[in-house]
């Protein structure tokens, strides 16, 4: 390869980027973490550029916000041309047409063919907060289930969701109530006596019997679901199990939420993920990658659903921002010009490709999985045990910094290495990410033996 896209560094931060890192010691609270040691100067598709001129291929797209690439032009124009007319009024003082286009929009893409409804909000935590809302309207009810290992945001509601403690909810409660947590299935760890089928039917038991045990279901407004987790490392659920959740729901006038933040847009090689398992949701929650960045989420639903709530009841002073609805315009059009959803499936083969190969020579990788361009390698100390190796995989991504590819460490035992890199990076920068990712795990593993 004759190109470099990424710069090899021996070290990480650079001068600049000390220099900031001890200004942000000072100001910024130790509870907002980071993923690399610098801070960025300019970004352009998939490259990133730091403070000391550094380059980077970027797997990581910002936890899954960049799916049409950094500072693509459509959207860089769509804002300045925004920003030229007007830049905020609040939608419930004076609307403005991009909100009504936009929700025009995602509505017609979203699954089902009855007439829905979308509102728009700042964040996807917010989005999740409002489908609650939304649900326990609707149905008169108050119980929500979601499930272990899920991930539902930082908010009260968010966290109370959220099936993971560390660090998300250890010492922030007490939490909000009537939240439940049914099982998820996780085929890599299911019990080894079991077939993927037969561990489908085991947890859709558990479901049931969970209305015996736990909240009866004339009491549970809604079920809400990541079609493939993102925070617990990627666990991509079986089509039957999803199927056997959405018809329970069904059975007893429960609502089901899509949680599609991470996996919407694009990421899966679909608008929306949940259109692999063949479930239309009552509600589903969007936000990162619909508008390349700009702070912005939304709830589609059935009309009747979202119609449920009186005037004044949902909304907020930034939600659904003129700057955001552009953003999220131009993104749609950017996805359909430049055949993203199709881009996303051939960038999942390649690396799952890679994945195979690297899973075939290294025993510490215990698992490798995906569904379209959301692909993550699971670490461990052995296969026989499955006992997660966090320390692998830390040390593997602080080596891929150091030489030029940024990435993200994800999973319930914190040993996954997740890849989100924007749809828009080209056959020559993922290959030579990949390679950067295998120097990587290859110089942590024999520096290990060493």
């Amino acid at each position: 390869m004759n190109k470099k896209f990424a710069t090899v560094q021996t070290e990480l931060p650079g001068p600049k980027a000390k220099e900031l890192l001890e200004r942000r010691q000072n100001v910024v609270p130790h509870g907002v973490s980071y993923g690399i040691p610098t801070f960025v100067n300019n970004a352009k598709g998939a490259l990133l550029v730091d403070v000391d001129g550094n380059r980077f291929i970027d797997f990581a797209g910002a936890i899954g916000c960049i799916n049409v690439g950094h500072s693509h032009d459509t959207v860089v124009n769509a804002l300045h041309d925004q920003v030229d007319r007007y830049i905020h009024t609040g939608f419930n003082v004076m609307m403005y047409d991009p909100y009504i286009e936009l929700a025009e929009k995602v509505a017609a893409l979203a699954p089902g063919y009855f007439k829905k409804k979308v509102m728009f909000l700042n964040s996807g935590a917010e989005a999740v907060e409002n489908a609650v809302k939304i649900a326990r309207k609707y149905t008169n009810r108050q119980a929500i289930v979601s499930f272990s290992g899920g991930f539902h945001g930082r908010t009260l509601m968010g966290m109370s969701l959220t099936g993971k403690v560390k660090p998300y909810k250890y010492e922030y409660g007490p939490f909000a109530p009537e939240v439940y947590h049914a099982p998820f299935p996780y085929n890599y760890r299911r019990p080894d006596s079991m077939t993927d089928e037969a561990y489908t039917e085991f947890l859709l038991k558990q479901v049931e019997d969970f209305f015996i045990s736990e909240v009866d279901p004339s009491l549970v407004a809604a079920f809400i679901m990541e079609p493939v987790q993102g925070e617990s490392g990627f666990i991509i659920p079986d089509k039957a199990f999803v199927q056997g959740v959405y018809e329970l729901c069904k059975e007893h006038g429960i609502l089901f939420i899509a949680d599609e933040i991470q996996t919407g847009f694009g990421r899966t090689g679909k608008y929306f993920a949940m259109e692999h398992y063949g479930v239309v949701p009552d509600l589903i929650t969007i936000s990162k990658s619909m508008a390349a960045g700009l702070p912005i989420s939304g709830v589609i639903g059935r009309e009747e659903v979202m119609d449920r709530a009186r005037p004044g009841e949902l909304g907020g002073t930034y939600c659904g921002s003129p700057l955001g609805c552009r953003a999220g315009l131009a993104v749609l059009e950017v996805m359909e010009k430049e055949r993203l959803n199709e881009r996303a499936e051939k960038i999942g083969k390649r690396v799952m490709g890679k994945f195979k190969d690297l899973h075939d020579k290294y025993d510490v990788i215990g698992d490798y999985r995906g569904l379209g361009a959301m692909c993550a390698l699971e670490f461990v100390e052995d296969r026989l045990s499955k006992t997660p190796a966090k320390e692998i995989s830390n040390q593997i991504l602080k080596e891929a910094h150091s030489r030029g590819v940024i990435a993200l460490k994800a999973g319930v035992y914190d040993n996954v290495i997740r890849l989100l890199m924007p749809l828009v990076i080209t056959d020559e920068q993922l290959e030579e990410g990949l390679n950067i990712l295998e120097e990587s795990i290859e110089a942590v593993l024999v520096g290990a033996e060493s």
